[in-house]
């Protein structure tokens, strides 16, 4: 249950390619800011829980059924468009049901798998149009930060032991070539997207997890005047 609070809280969300370690950094700064007596929830892609409703939270975890826990045969034969409004209704859902009522509560928000990797794996895919992409995401909330966890994509595939789905690839084959090809063009419009202050691009080709969570510690402090000792 949330605690309502006078100022509302901070939406901070991770991005980055696949390999980049945002799951690892979002599961970390949910603990700092926990330990720090910081009110935070850590929002993931099967995060379905909407507070003091049951039902809700039933409804929202059978669309997440639908959408991450689906047989992986059925994914490609669904076709791009499918899957682009079907992961806007997750997105739309998440974001009003259990995202917008955390931060009116003065909960702190760690969102992980945020959409913007979504829209630049659709912004390389040619047989969708970009604005179409854009458009169904632009109506959710506004992060305060975002944190872009930059790494090559031969690093990526070195973290990960050579091992990937078809869908990192982008469906373009089955080789590491054809991972690191699509994961470079992935980069390549997560840097497009990165237009305004909210977004603070983090080198972690070199650092271990250790020491990306204490650089984004020390951003939000600089950032947000969240302190964590």
């Amino acid at each position: 249950m949330h605690i309502l609070t006078g100022a509302p809280g901070k939406l901070i969300t991770v991005t980055g390619i696949d390999g980049a370690g945002k799951s690892t950094l979002a599961a970390a700064l949910h603990t700092a800011l926990k330990d720090a007596n910081e009110n935070a929830i850590l929002v993931g892609k099967h995060t379905t829980e909407v507070a003091m409703s049951a039902e809700l939270s039933a409804y929202v975890d059978s669309v997440n059924t639908v959408v991450y826990r689906r047989d992986p045969t059925v994914g490609a034969a669904c076709g791009n468009h499918y899957w682009l409004f079907a992961l806007a209704a997750w997105y739309a859902l998440q974001d009003r049901l259990v995202i917008q009522p955390a931060l009116r509560a003065g909960v702190h928000v760690i969102l992980d798998n945020a959409h913007h990797k979504i829209l630049a794996r659709y912004a390389v895919c040619p047989d969708v149009p970009t604005d179409l992409a854009r458009q169904l995401f632009a109506h959710l909330t506004p992060p305060d930060l975002i944190l872009f966890l930059r790494i090559s994509a031969d690093e990526a595939l070195r973290r990960r032991n050579g091992d990937f789905t078809a869908l990192e690839a982008g469906r373009t084959g089955s080789t590491s070539k054809a991972f690191i090809s699509y994961q470079t063009h992935v980069t390549e419009e997560l840097h497009r997207q990165a237009t305004d202050a909210t977004w603070v691009s983090m080198d972690v080709t070199r650092k271990d997890a250790d020491a990306v969570l204490c650089e984004t510690i020390s951003l939000l402090s600089e950032r947000l005047d969240i302190q964590i000792p």
